[in-house]
């Protein structure tokens, strides 16, 4: 079976390959990792060098950007943004129509509410 493949090019003229992951049909990048226990919804992406943990959820419209980590068990509601370097910890839960800025660090079991801005370079601190 012929393994397909899809590209896209950015305003640079960077070209980024994807595949499709087998459990949502999300868009992967190549050189991302997501465990086969992720859901990634159809319309969701996961871009260079992010990784996606298990049983972790991504929904539709979401794009998690380069090189950040969403931990085992954590829940991304639809169109969120996960910026670029930002960590989402272990059963943490990002509702819809969030923001996480780039270099962010959502501690373990933290819930940001839905349609929120998480901004700078802090760290939310672990859920009590």
């Amino acid at each position: 079976m012929k393994r397909v493949f899809e590209e896209f090019e950015d305003e640079s003229g960077t070209v980024t390959r994807y595949r499709r992951h087998d459990n949502g049909r999300g868009l992967v990048s190549l050189k991302a990792t997501a465990h086969a226990t992720a859901f990634i919804e159809a319309t969701a992406y996961v871009e260079p060098g992010a990784e996606v943990a298990a049983n972790a959820w991504i929904g539709a419209g979401s794009w998690i950007d380069a090189d950040a980590f969403v931990g085992a068990g954590a829940f991304i509601g639809s169109n969120v943004h996960i910026g670029e370097g930002a960590q989402i910890g272990r059963g943490a839960r990002v509702g819809s129509y969030s923001k996480v800025a780039p270099l962010v660090q959502v501690g373990d079991g933290v819930r940001v509410e839905r349609d929120s801005r998480v901004e700078g370079r802090r760290v939310v601190a672990k859920a009590a």
